[in-house]
C-alpha cells in the first residue's frame, strides 16, 4: 500500500508535551466501527462502564530504563558532542543504538558518557549501519553496565517532545506506566501511562479482569516511515513473552465469553505473534517484527486501547487495519477538530471491532 495513504496534517500544540493530571483524567475517543454511532466522545476513567463483566485488559509490563545518553567523541584535540538512544541490548556488554550525529563517527571511535559522574561509562563503536545507527560495546558489562547506564542516562523522551523541551525529574515517574515490572524497554507502552490504583480498582469491581504480558519497546517505535510501500518498510525486532499462567487465564477469558482488549499497539503485536491460526494463546517466548497493515486479519484480540499516532507511522497503520482506513481518517478528523492531545503524553482512543 502507499504509505501517502496514512498521511494527515497535524500542527505542533495538539502534541501533549506534558501527561493529565491525574492520569485517567485523560480523554478517550471510543470507536465502534459500523456503529449507529461510530464515534463518542468519553474520559479514561469511563472505562469501567464501557466493558463487560469477563472482558479482559492485557497490559505490558515492561520498564522504561534511561536509554538517553549524552556524550564525548574525541580523536586528539578533536571533540564533538554526540547523543546516543540505546535501543536494543545484543549481549552483556552491547548495546545497539541511534546516534546524532552520526557522521561524526566511525568505527573504533570512543565515547565518554560519563562526563566527570561517579560511575564511568565509556563505549567502543564496533559497528555502523545506515539511518544513523551504531553499535556501541561498553567497558562495563551485566549489572555493573545497568548500574552505569542509570546513573548517566535520561529517560528517553520520543524526539517529538524532546525536540521542544528536555527531560526532567518528572518525566522519570511521568513515562513510567504504575505496574511497570520488567526492565528493558527505550520506549514506554503509552496506552498504560493512563491508569491508577483507582481505576484498576474499579475495573476489579466491574469484574474486569487484568493480566500482562512483556514486550520491550524499542526506539525503533518512533521511526517513520520513509518507503513509499508498506512492504518496502523493515521493522526492528522487539523481545517478548507470555507466561504459561497469562496464557491460561487469556484463553479462559475467551472461552468463557469475554473479550481481550489489548492496552496499547505493543501489548497487540506481542498477542498477535503468539497466536495459533484457532484464535488460542500459547506461552510464547522471542523476538517479534511484526508489522500490522490494512488486510490482516486480527486473531488474538477483539478491542484496542492506543494513544493517537504520528502520521505515516507505522502504528498509525496498525490502527487502520484494526478499525478500518476510513474510519479512522474520520476518527483522527474528529480528535484534531475537539482538540484532542496526540502522542505519548496526550489523549487515547478505544477501538473495539464489532462481535
Amino acid at each position: 500500500m502507499k504509505t501517502d495513504l496514512f498521511d494527515f496534517d497535524l500542527s505542533d500544540d495538539h502534541i501533549a508535551l506534558r501527561p493529565a493530571t491525574p492520569r485517567d483524567h485523560a480523554r478517550m475517543l471510543c470507536v465502534y466501527p459500523g456503529g449507529r454511532q461510530e464515534l463518542l466522545d468519553k474520559n479514561v476513567r469511563d472505562l469501567p462502564g464501557l466493558l463487560r463483566p469477563g472482558d479482559c485488559l492485557v497490559f505490558n509490563d515492561t520498564r522504561v530504563i534511561p536509554a538517553a545518553l549524552s556524550g564525548t567523541r574525541r580523536r586528539g584535540v578533536a571533540v564533538a558532542d554526540i547523543a546516543c538512544n540505546l535501543h536494543k541490548r545484543l549481549d552483556e556488554s552491547r548495546w545497539r543504538a541511534f546516534a546524532k550525529p552520526a557522521k561524526r563517527l566511525d568505527i573504533n571511535d570512543r565515547i565518554d558518557f560519563g562526563g566527570g559522574k561517579i560511575i564511568p561509562l565509556q563505549a567502543t563503536v564496533v559497528e555502523k549501519f545506515d539511518g544513523g545507527e551504531i553499535t556501541l560495546a561498553f567497558d562495563q558489562s551485566g549489572p555493573e553496565l545497568d548500574a552505569a547506564v542509570a546513573s548517566n542516562g535520561a529517560m528517553p523522551l520520543p524526539p517529538y517532545i524532546a525536540g521542544r523541551r528536555k527531560a526532567d525529574q518528572t518525566d522519570a515517574a511521568s513515562y513510567q506506566t504504575i505496574y511497570a515490572a520488567r526492565e528493558g524497554a527505550v520506549a514506554a507502552p503509552t496506552a498504560g501511562l493512563h491508569f491508577t490504583d483507582e481505576l484498576f480498582s474499579t475495573l476489579k469491581q466491574r469484574q474486569v479482569t487484568c493480566q500482562f504480558v512483556t514486550l520491550h519497546v524499542g526506539a525503533g517505535t518512533f521511526l517513520p516511515v520513509k518507503a513509499e510501500e508498506t512492504e518496502d518498510h523493515r521493522m526492528h525486532a522487539e523481545w517478548g513473552s507470555i507466561s504459561t499462567e497469562t496464557a491460561a487465564a487469556l484463553n479462559n477469558a475467551r472461552a468463557t465469553g469475554g473479550r481481550l482488549i489489548a492496552v496499547g499497539t505493543t501489548s497487540l503485536r506481542l498477542l498477535e505473534s503468539a497466536v495459533h491460526e484457532d484464535g488460542s494463546i500459547p506461552c510464547w517466548s522471542g523476538e517479534t517484527e511484526i508489522f500490522i497493515t490494512p488486510g490482516y486479519r486480527f486473531k488474538a484480540v477483539d478491542a484496542l486501547m492506543t494513544n493517537f499516532h504520528l502520521p505515516r507511522s507505522t502504528l498509525f497503520m496498525l490502527v487502520c487495519a484494526f478499525a478500518g482506513l476510513e474510519t479512522m481518517r474520520r476518527a483522527y478528523a474528529h480528535a484534531i477538530d475537539s482538540n484532542y492531545r496526540f502522542y505519548s503524553y496526550g489523549d487515547c482512543s478505544l477501538l473495539i471491532r464489532p462481535d
